[in-house]
């Protein structure tokens, strides 16, 4: 048999073969790709409004929660802000401290700044700091890398680097785990930073507030473009802080159109699970509070946004938050808590 002949030969084997386990068998080609894995569960710790007071007082007991949270192993933990009281030292000094701490942790450390080290920080009991200026020293220190703190970062990816036109806001974060999308927003206490007394403070919210709708914007294209299975948001403050009996988010609200024209209509376009995770009030709550603003369904409690409220100040606890991608109800949670603090 010719050269050529044996070719044609050989590739004619070749086709009867795939006939024969594609057709007869039912099994696929040999060469057929695998299929994806399916998104398994796990679990990260969320912590925020802490160690507050002290150092010989209230770091022991908050290294306490940290080897507790060590020995979880949790795939990551988020701190949502306020790593120090309002009235304690803004200095370059305490946030080192403040990062050795994060630094601690055995797994990724994700965090978002709160009010208390960077828009209270002009309070002289906490330094008479330009707040502008110690929110900048955060990126720093903080946000200087696009990964997180911690023994074993992750990678993340900043606002800074996928949107030049919000090229200041590196600390807003997102990374992606088990087909579940991260995001975190620059959003503090205090009425979101919102001062309408001070030009200055207005003109750094108005910013910081495009940035941040910009950024929610982004995360729910991509977790489209992901198909992702839920979202998790993390931000610091208590957007209830100033709520009344007739508006949840009134005219003076720093909060308004950050959730009635951002969050709130996404989630409800999204239609998948969201958790909003935040401090600020030193509560635990898990609730579901918000309502929609569209049409229809306006007035209505928004069933897929949940929210986790995380412990703080002197309950110096964590949480943890079990992820369950595959589950239409996917987030637990279970208080973990520190026999050094009271409950």
């Amino acid at each position: 048999m010719k050269p050529r002949q044996r070719l044609r030969h050989s590739l004619c084997r070749l086709a009867l073969l795939s006939a024969c386990l594609t057709g007869a068998s039912g099994l696929a080609p040999v060469w057929a790709e695998e299929p994806a894995a399916a998104p398994r569960p796990f679990e990260f710790v969320a912590l925020g409004d802490m160690p507050y007071g002290p150092a010989d007082t209230a770091y022991p007991v908050y290294q306490q929660l940290i080897q507790l949270i060590n020995a979880q192993a949790p795939a990551f933990s988020l701190h949502v802000g306020d790593f120090k009281s309002g009235s304690s030292p803004c200095s370059d000094e305490e946030f080192a401290r403040q990062r050795a701490f994060f630094n601690q942790f055995d797994s990724a450390l994700v965090y978002t700044p709160g009010d208390n080290e960077w828009t209270d920080c002009h309070r002289p009991a906490a330094g008479g700091y330009a707040p502008q200026e110690r929110l900048d020293t955060l990126r720093e220190m903080f946000f200087g890398a696009p990964r997180s703190l911690g023994r074993q970062p992750l990678a993340v990816q900043r606002q800074a680097d996928l949107q030049p036109a919000h090229a200041r806001f590196r600390e807003n974060l997102r990374f992606e785990r088990e087909g579940v999308l991260f995001l975190t927003l620059n959003v503090p206490g205090s009425n979101n930073g919102f001062e309408p007394r001070d030009l200055a403070a207005v003109q750094e919210f108005l910013a910081r507030n495009e940035a941040n709708l910009a950024w929610l914007q982004a995360g729910f294209e991509r977790a489209r473009s992901l198909d992702a299975r839920a979202v998790v948001i993390a931000m610091q403050a208590d957007p209830f802080l100033g709520a009344n009996q007739w508006m949840e988010f009134p005219s003076h609200s720093g909060f308004t159109r950050l959730f009635e024209q951002g969050l709130l209509p996404l989630v409800q376009d999204w239609g998948r699970p969201v958790l909003l995770v935040h401090g600020d009030s030193h509560r635990f709550v898990i609730d579901r509070p918000f309502k929609a603003v569209k049409e229809p369904g306006k007035g209505q409690v928004l069933r897929n946004l949940l929210r986790l409220q995380v412990f703080g100040e002197q309950e110096v606890h964590a949480v943890r938050v079990s992820v369950d991608p595959a589950s239409p109800d996917p987030f637990g949670f279970k208080p973990l808590f520190n026999p050094l603090s009271p409950r």
